[in-house]
């Protein structure tokens, strides 16, 4: 089942049909609530949020677009408010060291501590544009900032990443 076919199934009353959503973006996005959040627990609450507003908001799903660019932004939202209501719990502590993948090379492990290094709005742009593959346009239209914006944050975060793993300080 596609994205645009799930999504018309749950519209007309199939609501089993969203766990498509949650099987196939569940992971991504909690890596990416993650970098947001700069925590475990925070990153599991955001993501699950996220999905249960993007279940109630399915209406405004644009099946012409991608889901995961459309979910995304919820994700985001959900991300934001959670780093808002650090403050209050007290198993929101900041982790700054990605998980580490058994099949990891050394290269890899030591460019996901770098990027974990970045601010998280940095990380966020780096991993979107050079792992996830988004384009300026689609940086620029979810994370509502201007395409040079996008372009001049992106330039200053790899050049930061670039210093870190010559062993510079950033």
């Amino acid at each position: 089942m596609d994205d645009a076919a799930a999504a018309r199934a749950c519209l007309t009353g199939h609501l089993d049909a969203f766990r498509h959503f949650v099987d196939r973006y569940q992971g991504r996005a909690l890596a990416h609530a993650r970098i947001l959040t700069r925590n475990e627990a925070d990153a599991a609450d955001a993501t699950q949020e996220a999905f249960v507003d993007a279940f109630r908001n399915l209406k405004g799903f644009d099946p012409a677009r991608e889901f995961y660019a459309w979910f995304y932004v919820l994700l985001r939202n959900r991300c934001f408010k959670q780093r808002s209501r650090r403050a209050t719990r007290s198993e929101s502590g900041i982790v700054t060291d990605p998980r580490v993948d058994p099949g990891m090379s050394a290269e890899q492990l030591d460019l996901w501590r770098a990027i974990h290094r970045l601010t998280s709005e940095d990380a966020e742009l780096v991993v979107l544009k050079h792992i996830e593959g988004w384009t300026y346009e689609e940086l620029s239209a979810s994370l509502r900032i201007p395409k040079g914006t996008v372009m001049s944050r992106l330039y200053a975060a790899r050049q930061q990443l670039l210093r870190m793993l010559s062993g510079e300080s950033a």
